[in-house]
């Protein structure tokens, strides 16, 4: 996954970011429980909240870990929402992997292969525990390497495609209602990473020679879009959100309501301002530090 999905942190009072820390320590101890430490070398935030959106209770603990040795950090306790979020982060890592490879030459893409032999194990026990989730992984990627090799044109086409494999996530939910209102959000999450993503490659897709359809569908001068394509494809994000935050309202997320509502309306439109701002990545930077 990419990395842009979090809450406002500075909006959230103490506890509910200790909520958020303990769902992400919690899915990092969970890759590494069900798949060892490579898997948790690749964690990032945005599977964090798929966690939290299939379990409304947070019951954590302290404890340390190879990052933190001194200091421990909460850490929510084992779950089937974590192991599932766990499982579905290796497969999609695992085509995410398998598409960097199609992508470059042989030389650029053997970071690539050699992450993959690295998962190779982990993804292959992930795909016995989710085949459907796997399978349809799978195939919308393929569908989306068809419309690169077109250089399609058009924003919704590739973005429905990353959107449809997102949303696949909430099928195991029990809950006919809560499973709807999962798939709503997941669906316009996945729209919303696959454009931003996009915006934020924009650059070193062009000087690559990369699909980018950011770059096919607004006006740009070396790969920086023009005030006008910034603020139409704001709008454009800006639906994305407002359309999640509308399926969120339709269901109670427990403990980690604050935690969602945080991430929905502010953390996902400040990240997008900051991509088509160009300070994403030093902000990310800064975060780090």
């Amino acid at each position: 996954m990419f990395g842009y999905v979090r809450p406002a942190l500075d909006k959230l009072d103490e506890e509910n970011r200790d909520r958020f820390q303990a769902a992400y320590c919690g899915l990092c101890h969970t890759l590494g429980r069900r798949y060892g430490l490579v898997a948790r070398m690749f964690l990032n935030y945005d599977l964090t909240i798929l966690a939290m959106l299939l379990d409304t209770r947070c019951d954590s603990r302290a404890c340390h870990c190879l990052v933190h040795p001194i200091r421990k950090r909460p850490c929510a306790c084992q779950s089937a929402a974590l192991d599932t979020a766990a499982d579905l982060s290796v497969i999609l890592l695992w085509w995410q992997l398998q598409d960097g490879i199609a992508d470059h030459g042989f030389w650029k893409g053997l970071k690539y292969r050699a992450a993959s032999l690295l998962l190779r194990r982990a993804y292959r026990k992930a795909c016995k525990l989710r085949p459907d989730f796997d399978e349809g992984t799978r195939g919308r990627l393929d569908e989306l390497s068809r419309l690169e090799q077109e250089n399609c044109a058009s924003l919704d086409r590739p973005a429905d495609c990353f959107a449809r494999l997102l949303a696949q996530a909430s099928q195991g939910e029990p809950d006919p209602i809560r499973q709807r209102v999962l798939e709503q959000m997941l669906y316009h999450l996945g729209r919303w990473i696959y454009l931003v993503d996009a915006a934020d490659d924009l650059k070193k897709d062009l000087r690559q020679g990369n699909y980018n359809p950011v770059a096919l569908r607004f006006s740009h001068a070396e790969g920086v879009l023009t005030e006008e394509s910034r603020e139409e494809l704001g709008r454009t994000l800006d639906q994305s959100v407002r359309m999640m935050a509308a399926a969120f309202e339709l269901a109670d997320f427990g403990e980690y309501e604050k935690v969602i509502e945080s991430t929905v309306y502010a953390g996902l439109y400040l990240v997008g301002a900051a991509v088509l701002n160009g300070t994403f990545h030093q902000k990310r930077t800064r975060d780090k530090q």
